[in-house]
């Protein structure tokens, strides 16, 4: 049997990134994947992108969200398409404050980041993606048409689709596919103000996957963003309190 914890969308939050560091290593998982936006929003991404990398030194899959793409080469249209007149100048200002406090190092780290990675276990296919194969930006939501769900998980040959994006967790069996969306280990948008990540179990033919909710200070992540005083940042803050996304 091979056991991987993954999680996605941490969006600068540390608090909630050692918390889950800290369940993940109780749980002693083979492998360890971080699927995209991990400093875009919160209120610490110099010391959230200082622990992704240490993580990936110690062998973990990253990949690359497009949060990330915004903060790193300030690509609004590629990172938030649904935004056809443009980003509001909350989202603008959050990525400039962002990719000031990572600073060059960091930014530098962005632009290296794979959109997907894969791993194989036996015969089975996984891949770790951002919002879908193929896309930083179309998500797998439970909301979509189901025509448009078969179209975008036939993107891969993979058994196991691991990704995030919609911030909100689920396990869902698609024909022979299981996806995982690990929901936000940041940032949730279901009403449980804790981080969310997944632990993924495959033994030879079986495929099953849990998600699994870590406690964290939230009113210290939600104070530190209110502080910050950035445009839309009583927004924020109230997001993370919540675990409803308020705008």
């Amino acid at each position: 049997m091979v056991r991987i914890a993954a999680l996605s969308d941490i969006h600068g939050n540390l608090p909630a990134l050692m918390a889950v560091h800290k369940a993940i290593d109780a749980a002693r998982p083979d492998y360890v994947a971080i699927c995209g936006d991990l400093v875009f929003n919160g209120p610490d991404p110099a010391g959230t992108l200082a622990l992704v990398q240490e993580l990936q030194r110690a062998g973990a899959f990253v990949t690359l969200g497009n949060t990330d793409l915004a903060v790193a080469d300030g690509d609004i249209a590629a990172s938030f398409p649904w935004f056809t007149d443009g980003a509001p100048d909350a989202y603008l200002a959050a990525a400039e404050w962002a990719r000031d406090q990572i600073g060059d190092d960091g930014l530098d780290y962005l632009r290296r980041l794979p959109s997907e990675r894969r791993l194989r276990v036996g015969e089975d296919l996984v891949i770790f993606c951002h919002a879908s194969p193929g896309s930083l930006t179309d998500g797998l939501g439970t909301d979509l048409d189901p025509v448009v769900t078969i179209d975008r998980v036939s993107r891969t040959d993979a058994k196991v689709i691991v990704c995030g994006h919609t911030h909100l967790p689920e396990v869902r069996e698609v024909g022979w596919r299981t996806i995982v969306n690990t929901g936000s280990a940041g940032y949730i948008f279901d009403g449980d103000p804790t981080a969310s990540w997944a632990l993924i179990e495959i033994d030879e033919d079986r495929v099953s996957a849990e998600i699994h909710r870590t406690n964290y200070d939230v009113m210290a992540a939600s104070d530190a963003v209110s502080a910050r005083g950035l445009p839309g940042d009583v927004y924020r803050a109230a997001t993370i309190r919540t675990g409803k996304l308020v705008r």
